[in-house]
This record gives structure tokens, C-alpha cells and sequence, in this order.
């Protein structure tokens, strides 16, 4: 709980910032926002924008919010409608 964390990380030569915010309103969810800069496509969004609610714990799971985003953003690639672009 308290003040998100905010990082930022470069995937495929695009920009990306990443807030993550532990337990969000007091819920036993998490919540993710992430934001290509520019607007620039990525696979897990058209707009450049993706809001994830997960439950508390899976993204230490994975390794931090950093990690998680890039693993999202590396399966969604693998896909035939990303390759197309």
C-alpha cells in the first residue's frame, strides 16, 4: 500500500513507463499502468496505453513489475496479429 513505483524500461527501441501500485485502494489486487511513449504500438495495446488489476503477489512473483511487463510484452510478440505489424 502507499505510493506507486514508478519505472521505466526500453522494449524494441520503444520507451515504456511503468506504475505499479502494491494492493491498490486498499484491495488485495495490484494494479499496473503502462504507457508506451509517443503513443507507439506494442503488442499488448493499439493506444500505447494497458492498465493490468492482478492479484496481490503475481508480480513479485515474476520478479518485480519490470520483469512482468517484459514478459507480457515478449509472449504478446510471439503472435501472428503483432508479427503482421
Amino acid at each position: 500500500m502507499g505510493a506507486p513505483i514508478t519505472s521505466q524500461i526500453g522494449w524494441r527501441g520503444v520507451t515504456i513507463r511503468i506504475v505499479f501500485w502494491k494492493r491498490r485502494w486498499k484491495s488485495d489486487f495490484d494494479h499496473l499502468e503502462i504507457a508506451a511513449m509517443n503513443d507507439a504500438p506494442i503488442p499488448i495495446t493499439e493506444t500505447g496505453y494497458r492498465s493490468y488489476f492482478l492479484p496481490d503477489g503475481i508480480v513479485e512473483e515474476h520478479g518485480g513489475q519490470e520483469a512482468y511487463v517484459f514478459t507480457c510484452l515478449d509472449h504478446e510478440a510471439d503472435s501472428e496479429a503483432w508479427k503482421k505489424t
